[in-house]
Order: structure tokens, then C-alpha cells, then sequence
């Protein structure tokens, strides 16, 4: 008999993390299973927290589902990429036709179908840090090197555009820029924005703008569409319906490229041939298109006074200023918060130390700030779709953690079960 072996994995995956579906997300899928009620605060999943699709966008899908039951154009069908057409016209994107339009199934797919297309082994792609880790994850896969541009807590999470073309190289062939961004809810000002597009330019790098936030900011924060400020290199704007019309589930995103495309024929024709190898993406989803994008945009009223999102955003502000262990960057944008742990107060702190004692001790799920890609060891993420009451409970519970920290105790000293009220904030999200 041959001896027994282990089937190893691809070395391709020796760096690859996302650690947002990782060790504590399985951890806590346990401790579920064992009966415990978990507030899961470590991924934007709307609906776990109660919000529910447009019903003008379900009932796009049900009037056009005989059209759904066969493969369509690999980059989509017309109608939603027109509708994403005129979205970046009325925005003031010139010179895009639907040819231009790739829809895929969510931005996830897309950010590697437009790597993939871009990358030889070696070739460096600027990205931002903190940063989504998918695109970190993608541009690895696909042979790359992912060289990080730091956005720093003490300027808002904001790149500084000089120290970002320090790190240009001949190798470099691209920008990451996603904003509004995830994790940390900065919203980047215009003339930042203008100096990564005229260093794009200047350097002749492709630009990926991440903009699947677009529609969330806050507090009359403006956001600029990158594809409006680059000209003169190629402009990829990725965005989809995840997010501003809480519809994960149907997994619709698209890249629409602009600025200089008669120069990326052959890029362009290389990203239609990864998309007619996977046929197509989902098509029933893409009936949703127009009637989201031409219809009544009602995340507005989330993002407003009295609306869920702000309220719940203005909840996390004041539990954090209350604090004496934390900080926080107000958000501007998205639907997170990327909370710091002051470390004069807490110098031994170590944010996957604690993520995992709050899921333990606490049965709240974070992700800890080192699973988006930054050096340092003393932030988290929370999502702000939970409603305030839940939030308010919630931070009180890390509040106690921390105390513990401080008192100089261990976690299992501020008790293992969670009070009633966390049962009863979080039972109806279950």
C-alpha cells in the first residue's frame, strides 16, 4: 500500500488572508451551534441586521424571469449596463458606452478579473492601508506584489499623495483607491483625489477605484467619482449593488472603464476573454440593475438625521468619545467603524488578543485591524448596521473588557455569559 499523504494546497495561497471569514468567524459559528447568542459585527451584511432590498428591484426580477433561464452577453445584459452608463453620465463621466461595462458576479469577482488581466509575475499594484483584503489577496493570486500605501489614523485615514509616488517603481502598473473605503469610513477629499489622478497620469498607471460605498456618506461629506478627475490613463470604477441597495445576496457588481480607453484595446479584450470563460454572470440579478440605479435612492434616507445608518454611526461616535481606552477617526463614509485602543492606556493591547476575548467572554465578533493589511496591533472593525440600542450594549461590553485589561486581570474575569440585555439586543437579528 502506498503510505498516506496529505493533499497540500497551492503555494499560491502561502500569503493570501481574510481573516474576516477566518479563525473567529469559525469560532464563533461554534459557539452558536453551542447556543450562544453572537452579535456578529465583522462583516456589512445587511440583511443579518434587518434591512431588506428595494421591493421594486425584486419585483424587476420577477416580471423578467423567463429572460433569465439562458446565458447572456458575457459582459452583461444591455439593459443594466446602460443603466450604469447613464449613472456615470449624470455624474459627469464622458465618452462611456455600454461596451465599456462589465458586469460580474459582485465586485468580488470583478476585482480579480480585472487584475488577472492586468498582471504579469512581479508587476506591483499600489493599495492602500488599511485596505479591503480582497484586492491585497487578488493582486497576490494573480502573480503580483501588493506594495502599501499607507493611510494613517492621525490624518483621518487619508493618503498623503507625495509619500504614496515615493513608492512608484518601474514595476508598478496600478492604483487601488477605494473610497468611500472600507474599513475605516474615510470619504477622500477632492484635491487628494486630484493628486493620485494627475500621479496615475504622470506615471501611466490604471487606476481601480473601489466605489461600491458611493451613496453612503455622511454629514454633507462629498464624495467625487474618480472617473471624473482621470484623463488621461485608463480609469476602472468598480461598484455594484451590494451595499447601497443591501443586496449581497444577489451578487451584481460592475467595472466601467473610462478615461483613456483607446489605449487598453488589447487590456479590455483580454478582460472580455476571462469574462466569456466563466459564460456569464448571474442573470436574473441584472434585472435589478436599471430599476436600482433609475429608481428612488432610498439609502439617502438612511444616511440622513433620523435615518438608521446615521443614527447608528452617531451612537459608535459617542461611545467611543465617552471612552477612555478608545479613538476614532469619525467615519464619512460606508458602514464601519475602524476603532483605535489608545495605548498609553493599554500598552501590551494587541487587537487579535482581544478580538478573540471579546467573542469568548463577551460573544461579540470583531475583526481584528490587523486582517486589513496595516502594521499596527491596536485597532478593530465594527460594523454600524446594527440599530443604536444594540450598539449601545455592545460597546459597553468592550468598555468592560478593557477595564479588565487596564485592572490588569485576564479576560474569564468579567465573566464568560452575556447579560440578558445582549440576548435580548441581538435575538431578533438571529
Amino acid at each position: 500500500m502506498k503510505p498516506e499523504t496529505s493533499i497540500r494546497p497551492s503555494d499560491s495561497l502561502r500569503n493570501v488572508r481574510y481573516e474576516i471569514r477566518g479563525r473567529l468567524a469559525r469560532r464563533a459559528h461554534e459557539l452558536e451551534r453551542q447556543g450562544y447568542e453572537i452579535v456578529s459585527l465583522n462583516i456589512g451584511n445587511p440583511k443579518a441586521f434587518g434591512f431588506r432590498t428595494p421591493e421594486t428591484m425584486r419585483l424587476a426580477m420577477i416580471e423578467n424571469l423567463a429572460e433569465a433561464e439562458g446565458y447572456c452577453h458575457q459582459k452583461g445584459i444591455f439593459p443594466a449596463r446602460e443603466a450604469v452608463v447613464m449613472q456615470q453620465q449624470a455624474r459627469g463621466v464622458t465618452g462611456v458606452t455600454a461596451e465599456e461595462v462589465f458586469i460580474g458576479n459582485g465586485v468580488s469577482e470583478l476585482i480579480d478579473l480585472v487584475l488577472r488581466a492586468l498582471l504579469n509575475s512581479g508587476d506591483e499594484v499600489l493599495v492602500p492601508s488599511p485596505d479591503y483584503p480582497l484586492w491585497t489577496a487578488a493582486v497576490t493570486l494573480n502573480g503580483g506584489r501588493a506594495v502599501h500605501y499607507p493611510c494613517r489614523p492621525e490624518n483621518a485615514f487619508v493618503p498623503d499623495p507625495e509619500e504614496v509616488a515615493r513608492l512608484v517603481t518601474p514595476r508598478t502598473r496600478a492604483i487601488v483607491i477605494i473610497n468611500p473605503n472600507n474599513p475605516t469610513g474615510a470619504v477622500y477629499p477632492r484635491p487628494v483625489l486630484e493628486a493620485l489622478a494627475r500621479l496615475a497620469e504622470r506615471t501611466g498607471l490604471v487606476v481601480f477605484s473601489d466605489e461600491i460605498y458611493d451613496q453612503m456618506v455622511y454629514d454633507d461629506t462629498e464624495f467625487v467619482p474618480m472617473a471624473t478627475l482621470v484623463r488621461d490613463t485608463l480609469c476602472a470604477t468598480l461598484s455594484g449593488l451590494s451595499k447601497v441597495y443591501r443586496a449581497c445576496g444577489y451578487r451584481v457588481g460592475w467595472a466601467v472603464f473610462s478615461g483613456r480607453t483607446r489605449l487598453a484595446g488589447d487590456y479590455l479584450s483580454a478582460l472580455e476573454l476571462l469574462s466569456s470563460l466563466r459564460l456569464c454572470s448571474n442573470v436574473l440579478s441584472q434585472w435589478a440593475v436599471q430599476t436600482a440605479l433609475g429608481g428612488y435612492q432610498s439609502v439617502k434616507d438612511l444616511v440622513s438625521p433620523g435615518g438608521r445608518l446615521f443614527e447608528s454611526r452617531r451612537t459608535i461616535l459617542g461611545a467611543t468619545d465617552s471612552s477612555r481606552f478608545l479613538q476614532l477617526a469619525p467615519p464619512q463614509g460606508a458602514m464601519y467603524a475602524f476603532v483605535g485602543v489608545d495605548t498609553r492606556e493599554l500598552p501590551a493591547f494587541d487587537d487579535q488578543k482581544f478580538a478573540l476575548d471579546l467573542l469568548e467572554q463577551k460573544h461579540v465578533l470583531v475583526a481584528p485591524g490587523v486582517s486589513f493589511n496595516v502594521p499596527y496591533r491596536n485597532h478593530f472593525r465594527v460594523t454600524t448596521l446594527p440599530d443604536p440600542a444594540t450598539l449601545r450594549v455592545v460597546f459597553g461590553r468592550i468598555e468592560e473588557l478593557l477595564q479588565t485589561y487596564a485592572n490588569g486581570g485576564s479576560a474569564g474575569e468579567a465573566g464568560a455569559a452575556p447579560s440578558n440585555n445582549v440576548v435580548e439586543a441581538t435575538s431578533r437579528f438571529k
